[in-house]
């Protein structure tokens, strides 16, 4: 089994962001340190293994103190801004496409409820989470949301346009709405279209009834790609997570290694 999930390089772009703890006064056992942390809570998102699985051959902690350390580090906004700043770098290597982005939902089972879980309307009513998605022209995931799978795409839409982030990497002006949104039918809404328009977007959304879904595919393929990469990580099949920070978190953390296996620099 691997006993190393992050180089040091990209711990190094890590370590400035993570809370400062100060030993207890007191004594005690030694505190794990962040970088084994961070290892074991990637080999769980990776593998899917329950927390308290987690091989301690590894040198990784208790599963525990992983959960602990990830539940805290969402918290402080760690994941988030790592995010961030991983969008800048991709941005700074010409490896970030704002010139289009695509927009999609995908739905994964929830077997012990909890919030923003609902009932799955195209899986027999099983409880359920939905993910929606924006990514950019190369599947680069750019902003996320959770909901219930009982919640309409276009629910969502226009929080999920606003929330697009501002992103650095160059000099001048921080780069935040594309050119172009790409979305299938499920958005085919007068009021997404004239939210677009206000916000100098151009649509790209399949008409009902009028466009085939194949049509648009041909650059809305990529979301979808992105959806599967998420599904490849073993914690994010099945949303086994109640609490919807840790489940946030482990989406959060996903994306950052999506942006990192784009990034040599840090492979």
């Amino acid at each position: 089994m691997r006993n190393k999930e992050i180089s040091a390089a990209l711990y190094k772009k890590i370590a400035p962001l993570l809370p400062v703890m100060t030993p207890s006064a007191k004594g005690g056992r030694p505190r794990l340190s962040d970088a084994q942390a961070l290892n074991g809570i990637l080999f769980v998102l990776r593998t899917g293994i329950p927390w308290e699985d987690l091989p301690q051959e590894l040198g990784f902690g208790s599963g525990i103190t992983c959960w602990r350390r990830l539940r805290d580090w969402q918290a402080a906004g760690v994941w988030h801004g790592l995010h961030l700043a991983l969008l800048g770098e991709l941005r700074s290597a010409d490896k970030l496409d704002f010139s289009r982005v695509s927009m999609d939902g995908a739905s994964v089972p929830s077997p012990p409820g909890g919030s923003h879980t609902g009932p799955n309307p195209t899986d027999r009513g099983k409880l359920g989470s939905k993910r929606h998605l924006i990514t950019d022209r190369q599947g680069i995931p750019l902003i996320f949301c959770v909901t219930g799978a009982n919640c309409h795409d276009s629910v969502v839409f226009e929080e999920l346009v606003d929330a697009l982030p501002a992103v650095g990497g160059k000099r001048g002006r921080l780069r935040r709405r594309p050119g172009k949104l790409h979305a299938d039918k499920g958005y085919d809404y007068a009021r997404c279209r004239a939210h677009l328009k206000r916000r100098g977007i151009k649509d790209r959304i399949a008409r009902r009834g009028i466009e085939h879904n194949d049509r648009l595919g041909r650059q809305r393929w990529v979301v979808e790609r992105t959806h599967s990469w998420l599904a490849a990580f073993g914690k994010l099949r099945t949303r086994f997570e109640r609490r919807i920070d840790v489940h946030v978190a482990l989406l959060s953390l996903a994306c950052c290694v999506i942006c990192v296996r784009t990034l040599a620099t840090f492979c």
